[in-house]
């Protein structure tokens, strides 16, 4: 039996984006990608295209870089829907300067009301040290709270570290 909704955590470049590609392509469901990284200069063009190319075939991509409700409303029992990442989606509001807590609210309750089975890459910033800026520790307390938020719902919650999972809560299928 699959989680209706897991949380992949990891450092950056910690393997967590493949193993939620992985977990997720074992569903047999249609699959969709809910990107919410946004394209300011090459370097992050070429991440993407590095990314869609370890997917492979077999996904129907949404960008979604603010609003992930509308990308999971309408979305049926029969699709899974991979949100990678919690942690871009999160900078892109911080940095827009929207109502986080707002944001938060609105996205907990999509997955709430969503069809489809989810699974949602975020990073895990809380093992380094204190940033010396505000927003960086805006930031840090931010995706922290939102990683606790998200985690309490889930059903299944897999850390990844050097490409290895170790489940914190539930269980892989």
């Amino acid at each position: 039996m699959f989680p209706k909704y897991s949380l992949i955590l990891g450092g950056a470049a910690s393997g967590k984006s493949f193993f939620a590609e992985q977990l997720s392509v074992n569903y047999d469901k249609n699959r969709y990608y809910i990107a919410t990284s946004q394209v300011f200069d090459d370097e992050m063009r070429a991440k993407i295209d590095r990314h869609v190319i370890q997917r492979g075939a077999g996904w129907t991509t949404i960008e979604a870089p603010f609003d992930l409700a509308p990308a999971l409303d309408g979305r049926a029992g029969d699709e899974i829907c991979l949100i990678d990442c919690a942690t871009m989606w999160l900078s892109n509001h911080l940095l827009a300067e929207n109502d986080l807590a707002e944001a938060q609210a609105q996205l907990l309750s999509a997955l709430r009301n969503c069809q489809a089975d989810v699974v949602i890459v975020s990073n895990e910033v809380g093992h380094g040290i204190v940033p010396d800026n505000a927003l960086a520790r805006q930031f840090r307390e931010a995706q922290g709270r939102l990683n606790i938020a998200l985690a309490s719902e889930a059903e299944l919650v897999v850390q990844v570290v050097a490409g290895l999972p170790q489940v914190l809560k539930g269980t892989l299928p």
